[in-house]
Order: structure tokens, then C-alpha cells, then sequence
């Protein structure tokens, strides 16, 4: 997708000291000056590189977030002047997402707790008999809330163009007649690789299918379209877009929204509720996004949300996605100098990526590897299978039912491993937490880890 766009403040393009002069500087977020102990001795400034996890707060925000805090009051219910700012200030901040994520007039934006929620509340929804396609290379918070449709799990692709063809083929042997839905990642949690979401959009209505984009790893790092890329529907959470936990969004079209019983029944979603003469109660229901936002809703978290699109508006995407391109850069040729170190990639070493990149290193069990680049170096990387369990398996080639052990390597050089290491970044990343985790992979590599790890509570941890 092309970026919208954007004027970058003065702050943001100021070439930072640390970086290449063309890029922009890292914006500032919270822990950005904390440090950790090291097993062998001494501290070090933590260096954040889980942020496709969940990227740290932006400062920004948490000033935000702190200055209306004071000002706390109920929304939607109050008649004081606390709830009445309270009330605009949510509602204002819906007003910027429909207008960060460039929505059609008439699109909704619907506050949930995380894209995980947003899919489980789009997935409630869907009308009846409804068809969902949905490949098997996404994150578990779009693979799984289909349950109570008929699914289609589609293939790996290895290339774009094969995943738009797979889609096709797919549909081509629906039933044309009822509602269909398919569900696509903008940006790999896995791989980073960017999806083709504008062409997947375009086979979709082809062939009378509606679709909804995963922009959970796409949002903080491009700029996200609904009118351009023409999807139906778009989520993402805050805690991925720099902004502090607990809230979500679902926009999109609204007549299957409102055609649907409430995601959950309580007050806020009732518009009117009357007993019957029989005993029993009448309730109607809210058509705006009300409908779905039953409950007291989380004023802050999406002030929060509002507020972290307002500052990566502000700060350019064409600056952020220039420096971001050039730390995925020093990350890549920095591991390609390392012969045991393989990347994983579906769709190749030139397909145009976020800053995720997952990798195994032969003769580690990855686990272990992560546990020492905490603990001997402050570096936070995460390991495992990244929530998305069929694509990890698929690009590693394991089995289900293999485990390895965290004391010990779990495969020789040049043997297959079962689980991977992730390292991901995003605005707000110096280039010295970088270039510490390059350096920090090479040294674990040629001369081993420097203390003895063992296995607690499922984890790899240091031996006291």
C-alpha cells in the first residue's frame, strides 16, 4: 500500500546523532533510560526489541494520558463538567482514528480491548452461513475466532502473487450466492513481509467477498488506508501502536454491524428498555458504534490510542518508515555475516518488510539463545512460535509434539530447530540497541554463552 501523504514536523526528520544523517531520529518513548542488571556483572541500558509484542509507550502519550487525568469523569452518563469533557474527548478520539485510518463516510470505529477482540466481536457478527477464507500463516487472534463459520484454511504462499491466486482459486469454488468473508495480515508477525492487501482486497469483491485487514504489525509502521487498499474492515491494538495496554479498534463497514445482535448486552449498547406486559423485557438496541461498546469504556486507553496516531501523523511516515528501513537493514547484513544464523522468510530476502525478523541459529536451542541476550547483554528479543504456531512449523519444518530442552543445544549444525528467536523494532529504537544485538549475536555464537541456563516454569532462565 502507498502511503498517504503526511507532513513531518522539524523534530521528527532532525537527524539524530547517532544514526545516518538521511534518517529520522527515534521518537521519544517510556524505559528509554532504564536499566537492567547483567548475570555478569554490573547494568546496562535495556535494549527494547520486542516491539511487535508490544512497543513501548511513546512519550508523547503518556504526557497526554497524564494531563487528562485529573480530569477523569464517566462518559456517555454524566451531566457534570468532567463527564461532559470526558465524553467529548472519547468521542473526538474516534473522530481521529476515522481519520487516521483514512475511513469512507458512514465507516464505524468501534473501541475494543485488542485486535484480538475486534476479530472475535467482527466474527459475532457475521450474518448467517456466512463463508470466512483465511490463510494459514496468520497470527492466532485472526486464525481462530472463525469457529462458528464454515472456514477455509488456505496454504503458505511462497510469493504475493501466489497468495492473490490462491485466494482466487478459493473463491472461485464458493458458493457465489452467500456472504463470504476473507481475513489477511497487512505485515507478518512472524517474517515482517508485507501482504498484498490491496490486490487480496480487489479478488475478494471479484468475487462478492468482503474482507478484513490484521493491521496489528502493519499500523505502527505505515500508513494504513481503508479508502485506498478498499478493505471492508481494519484492527489493530494500542499496545502495538505505542500507546499503553487495555484498548482496540474494529472500523469498517457498518450495516453488518448493525444488522447484529450486540458483542455484549448491557448499558451503553441499549438505546430503549421497556418491560412487557408478560413480564418480560423489550430492548433496542443502539445502529451507532455504541451497539457494541456495552460497559463503562476505557476513556484513557482510547485517548491513548488517539493520541499515538495523532503523534505518528505529526512526525511523518515518510520519515518513519526511511529510519525504520534503515535498521532493518543493519539488522539483516549484520546476520548475514553470521553463517549460522538463517532468517526466516516466506516470500524472500528482497520482499519489503516491517522491522520483525525472525531467525534460528543452528546448534541453539532458541530459547537459550534468547535468555542470554537478556541476561548477559539487556537485549529483550522473544522466542518461541510468536502466536502463529501453523507458520512458524511450516517455515521451520517441526512437528507439533517436538519440544527442546533449554540447558543444552537442541540441534546439531545444520539440523532443523523447533522454535525461533524475534527480533523487532520500531520508532523508537536508537541504533545502539541495534547494533548491540548484532554484536551480541555474533559473540554468543563464536565463543558460546558466558553462564549456565536451565529450564523454570517452561522458561530458560539463568542459574542463580
Amino acid at each position: 500500500m502507498s502511503a498517504r501523504p503526511v507532513a513531518a514536523t522539524a523534530t521528527a526528520v532532525a537527524a539524530s546523532a547517532d544514526s545516518d544523517p538521511c534518517c529520522a531520529a527515534p521518537l521519544p518513548v517510556l524505559g528509554r533510560d532504564v536499566t537492567v542488571p547483567l548475570v555478569t556483572g554490573g547494568e546496562v541500558t535495556y535494549a527494547a526489541l520486542d516491539y511487535a509484542a508490544s512497543a513501548p509507550a511513546l512519550q508523547r502519550v503518556w504526557d497526554d494520558v497524564a494531563a487528562y487525568a485529573p480530569y477523569y469523569g464517566s462518559v456517555h452518563r454524566g451531566a457534570g463538567y468532567l463527564s461532559q469533557l470526558s465524553t467529548d474527548l472519547f468521542e473526538n478520539s474516534r473522530a481521529t482514528v476515522h481519520s487516521f485510518l483514512d475511513c469512507r463516510d458512514g465507516d464505524q470505529v468501534v473501541f475494543t480491548r485488542s485486535t484480538t477482540d475486534s476479530l472475535n466481536l467482527l466474527a459475532a457478527v457475521l450474518p448467517a452461513d456466512c463463508q470466512v477464507f483465511v490463510f494459514e500463516t496468520e497470527h492466532h487472534a485472526s486464525l481462530l475466532p472463525w469457529s462458528d463459520a464454515r472456514v477455509t484454511y488456505l496454504n503458505a504462499p511462497r510469493t504475493p502473487e501466489e497468495a492473490v491466486r490462491t485466494l482466487e482459486h478459493a473463491l472461485a469454488e464458493r458458493d457465489p450466492y452467500g456472504p463470504a468473508l476473507v481475513c489477511v495480515t497487512g505485515a507478518s508477525n512472524v517474517t515482517g513481509e508485507l501482504w498484498p492487501v490491496k490486490e487480496l482486497a480487489a479478488a475478494a469483491h471479484a468475487h462478492g467477498a468482503r474482507i478484513v485487514l490484521d493491521a496489528a504489525q502493519l499500523a505502527p509502521h505505515h500508513p494504513v488506508s481503508v479508502k485506498e487498499s478498499d478493505v471492508d474492515w481494519v484492527a489493530f491494538s494500542g499496545h502495538k501502536l505505542y500507546a499503553p495496554f487495555g484498548s482496540g479498534v474494529l472500523a469498517g463497514r457498518a450495516d453488518w454491524l448493525q444488522d447484529a445482535e450486540p458483542y455484549l448486552a448491557g448499558g451503553g449498547a441499549s438505546r430503549k428498555v421497556s418491560r412487557r406486559a408478560d413480564g418480560g423485557v423489550d430492548v433496542e438496541w443502539h445502529t451507532t458504534a455504541a451497539r457494541h461498546e456495552a460497559g463503562s469504556p476505557n476513556v484513557i486507553g482510547v485517548y491513548a490510542i488517539a493520541s499515538a496516531c495523532k503523534a505518528l501523523t505529526e512526525a511523518g511516515f515518510d520519515a518513519l518508515v526511511e529510519r525504520e528501513r534503515h535498521l532493518i537493514a543493519k539488522v539483516r547484513e549484520g546476520l548475514a555475516e553470521v553463517p549460522q544464523v538463517r532468517v526466516l522468510s516466506l516470500f524472500g530476502d528482497e520482499a519489503p518488510r516491517v522491522g520483525v525478523i525472525s531467525f534460528v541459529v543452528d546448534g541453539w536451542n532458541s530459547s537459550h539463545f534468547a535468555a542470554a541476550l537478556s541476561a548477559e547483554y539487556g537485549i529483550g528479543v522473544r522466542d518461541g512460535l510468536f502466536c502463529a504456531h501453523p507458520l512458524v512449523r511450516t517455515l521451520l519444518g517441526s512437528d507439533p509434539q517436538e519440544v527442546g530442552e533449554c540447558g543444552a543445544p537442541e540441534a546439531e549444525p545444520g539440523e532443523r530447530s523447533l522454535n525461533a528467536i524475534r527480533v523487532s523494532f520500531g520508532a523508537g529504537t536508537p541504533d545502539e540497541h541495534v547494533e548491540r544485538f548484532v554484536g551480541a549475536v555474533r559473540e554468543l555464537v563464536r565463543e558460546g554463552a558466558k553462564w549456565t541456563y536451565h529450564t523454570e516454569d517452561g522458561r530458560c532462565v539463568p542459574a542463580v
